[in-house]
């Protein structure tokens, strides 16, 4: 078997099954092209609403969650999401037979998936275990990093040359290097396989600079990270009484740059130029610069995980495209387009190490 092989052989010549998802919430696809440019055409989401806003910051902190987190919960809403979200360590056999005869692409979000979620995001990193685990995985099968941390900073964390990553939410796209450190300039820029946002770098920049002296000093325990085509206001260590006044601090440095956008994550407001352009575009991106574009969707199972609702993007890319499996990192129920979840990273670790065994025992 080469590397990069199948995770599973057909027993006995069976042909290759496909995995059959629920029925997704939207049935919009998703569009394709040949180059990221063409993929990120203008759009305008509109103007943001204080209220909703506040609303969509709170549901992002678990103390805020009515619902009780998955250990030992038995109520009825529970269940029901449990059965259609189910383990995918629990249902482990059943997305290995679905995998059968088919090349698997594995897709990683960064914080909170291999990483767990820390009040300051410098010190996001992971553990060597997990990097041995997520080393085996890319041994075996193409694997990305899709975070929205720019590429320099999760490369730092994750250290593995070997891999795809995927910063700034998919904006700024490399390939595998050789050098693990990256210290060759010339090297990392050839690394480069897609930039669809590289004309907004001046704008993000002096945008960068007016967050930072307008509501860092302004707003206790706010701080802004320049993830280079993304920047990032954490809010995970502002009291929730000066949410408000930190939305809109933002909303007013943005007001006179009508190319960007406000988004949100997990405790974090994000900035990024208005393109057609997320997790779920770049995914669709690197199956295709992996060389699956043309390939028979019974032929690839696509593997995405990831916690944060800028990974749902990437999950209705895979229902679009009735392909692969995407799998939610979660402690508690919550609305998702993924068909599986894992709690933490611990089960992310072991979800991957499984991978590893399974296609080792088959090789």
């Amino acid at each position: 078997m080469t590397k990069h092989g199948v995770v599973i052989a057909p027993e006995d010549g069976a042909a290759a099954r496909h995995f059959s998802f629920p029925p997704p919430r939207t049935t919009a696809a998703v569009g394709g092209g040949d180059s990221c440019r063409k993929l990120a055409a203008q759009v305008d989401l509109g103007a943001a609403v204080v209220g909703s806003w506040l609303d969509s910051m709170k549901a992002s902190s678990p103390r805020h969650r009515l619902m009780a987190p998955v250990p030992g919960a038995a109520d009825a809403e529970h269940d029901d999401w449990m059965e259609r979200h189910p383990s995918a360590l629990d249902r482990f056999d059943a997305l290995a037979a679905a995998a059968q005869g088919k090349q698997v692409a594995v897709f990683l979000d960064y914080d909170g998936t291999l990483s767990p979620i820390v009040e300051d995001p410098d010190r996001a990193v992971m553990t060597d275990e997990m990097r041995d685990a997520v080393r085996g995985v890319a041994a075996r099968f193409p694997t990305a990093i899709v975070s929205g941390r720019c590429w320099d900073k999760v490369f730092s964390f994750v250290r593995l040359a070997e891999l795809y990553y995927a910063g700034s939410h998919g904006m700024d796209i490399r390939g595998p290097t050789a050098d693990p450190n990256h210290h060759g300039k010339a090297e990392s820029e050839s690394s480069v396989l897609c930039q669809p946002a590289s004309e907004f770098l001046p704008v993000m920049e002096e945008v960068y600079a007016a967050l930072v002296s307008q509501v860092e000093p302004s707003i206790p325990g706010a701080k802004v990270e320049n993830n280079k085509f993304c920047l990032s206001v954490h809010f995970r260590c502002v009291e929730e009484h000066a949410w408000a006044a930190l939305f809109e601090q933002v909303r007013a440095v943005l007001k006179d740059y009508p190319g960007l956008r406000l988004t949100q994550g997990r405790k974090v407001l994000e900035v990024r130029p208005m393109i057609r352009w997320d997790k779920g575009k770049a995914l669709e991106f690197l199956l295709c610069a992996l060389g699956f574009a043309d390939a028979a969707k019974d032929d690839v199972f696509p593997i995405y995980v990831g916690d944060d609702r800028t990974d749902e993007d990437a999950f209705r890319v895979l229902r679009a495209r009735g392909q692969g499996a995407g799998i939610l990192v979660s402690r508690f129920p919550k609305e998702t387009s993924a068909s599986f979840t894992l709690r933490d990273p611990a089960e992310v670790k072991e979800f991957l190490r499984k991978l590893v065994v399974v296609n080792a025992s088959t090789s």
